[in-house]
């Protein structure tokens, strides 16, 4: 019972760190992730008295440098054209905040199970995940449970009462469906990639389970998850190749559990769509698109024609495709779309650093473990498409694998050959 509450508790303050959120009586500015962050400056202040050393590795130092680069950028920008918007010029802060909270959840699930890698992390990551989408669904028709987390919550629950989505406690719009998009992918991985999970029917049986969880109820949220949806059902047909036409035998209990759970689950959303009104809103909301297709013969959905109509936003003169406007706050340019947020506030030069920092920290990983060097060009590519939509980043994930490295780097031996035995994903790990 006492390792039940242990790993519910881990499971909150992952939570708190992927879903961040403000209580009602604490400050604005004091969020869960600054709070998480400074709970990791003080942790990594004492463990460095106590060992005399601080774990960095030199990769982590390659990020810092990128991440400064880019702030630098922002801020000549934001000079130059004597604006005070410090949007992303003070990146490197918002950088060193997730580092820190980070360092903490990752310092959490080590004291709790005694290690901490790639599988943990991601496991905790797919149940918040999943428990985020019952939230939501529970907040939408639970009146009094509503009213309970809206007392204690700030999230901009307002806004998503006046149109009208689903939200969990702090997963809502953009921000969640890209979260869920990389958790999708690394639920993706770790199925396709560990042979013992493959063995258990009961194993796999929950980890598909809960992919269709957050890719159904995620795109309820938030149509951004069909993205990641997309990219970890392409991430199964080529790391099982399905597409060679030729399944190998290690991969026929997943595919066909994946394929009994799929008929299951459009059984359970086929009767629901018929006898529920509001599942079959949220539905029709989650797969529009689809659902355009099959009744107009045109893929299309409301939020793709306004970024088609209104929010492609270029600039209109050579200084600011350099380096950009200063301005990015306050929806100033009236659009969504990160790639023209990201050109408009720091021009092509600072776009060009931001987009180089994120292909380093694929690449970071990808090297570290060739096997998993897939799932590490996918999340790059999650990275650019949903630029295409919203301007946001997931460095919050690479922050938990910079973490998860250094410790495992503090525990090995100084021997040269052994360092990367147990990196963030070392085969014995997953």
């Amino acid at each position: 019972m006492i390792r039940l509450l242990q790993y519910i508790f881990v499971g909150i303050i992952v939570s708190f760190y992927f879903f961040t959120i403000n209580f009602s009586f604490l400050p604005l500015s004091l969020n869960t992730k600054v709070i998480l962050a400074l709970f990791g400056v003080i942790l990594l202040g004492y463990n460095g008295i106590v060992t005399r050393k601080i774990l960095i590795t030199r990769e982590l130092l390659g990020a810092i440098f990128l991440a400064a680069i880019f702030s630098i950028i922002c801020a000549i920008s934001v000079d130059i054209n004597h604006t005070t918007d410090y949007a992303y010029a003070s990146y490197i802060v918002s950088f060193a905040v997730w580092l820190f909270a980070a360092y903490t959840v990752c310092l959490l699930i080590k004291a709790v199970h005694g290690r901490v890698d790639f599988y943990l992390v991601g496991n905790y990551l797919i149940a918040v995940c999943v428990i985020q989408c019952v939230l939501a669904l529970f907040i939408d028709h639970n009146e009094s449970f509503k009213i309970l987390v809206d007392k204690f919550v700030i999230q901009g629950q307002d806004f998503y009462d006046e149109v009208d989505r689903l939200y969990g406690i702090g997963a809502a719009l953009d921000n969640a469906g890209v979260r869920f998009s990389v958790v999708l992918l690394i639920l993706a991985a770790i199925v396709s990639k560990n042979q013992s999970i493959r063995d258990s029917r009961l194993k796999l049986s929950v980890y598909i389970i809960s992919f269709f969880i957050i890719l159904l109820i995620g795109n309820m949220i938030s149509r951004t998850t069909s993205v990641g949806g997309a990219l970890a059902l392409a991430y199964l047909v080529i790391s099982t190749g399905v597409f060679t036409f030729i399944i190998k035998r290690k991969f026929i209990k997943l595919h066909l559990t994946f394929l009994a759970i799929l008929v299951i689950a459009i059984g359970i959303s086929t009767y629901l769509y018929n006898t529920d009104l509001d599942f079959r809103e949220d539905i029709r909301f989650a797969f529009e698109g689809f659902f355009n297709w099959v009744e107009l013969g045109e893929w299309k959905t409301g939020s793709t024609d306004k970024l088609n109509r209104e929010m492609w936003v270029w600039p209109t003169d050579t200084k600011t495709w350099i380096i950009g406007s200063g301005l990015f706050d306050n929806f100033v340019y009236s659009t969504d779309i990160g790639y023209c947020r990201f050109i408009l506030y720091c021009g092509i030069i600072g776009f060009a650093s931001f987009a180089i920092f994120f292909i380093y920290n694929a690449m970071v990983f990808a090297k570290k473990n060739k096997k998993y060097w897939d799932l590490f060009f996918f999340l790059l590519a999650l990275t650019f498409i949903v630029w295409v939509k919203v301007s946001t980043d997931i460095f919050l994930i690479y922050a938990l694998f910079y973490c998860v490295d250094a410790l495992n780097f503090g525990l090995i031996s100084e021997e040269k050959e052994e360092i990367y035995e147990d990196s963030l994903l070392h085969p014995r790990y997953i």
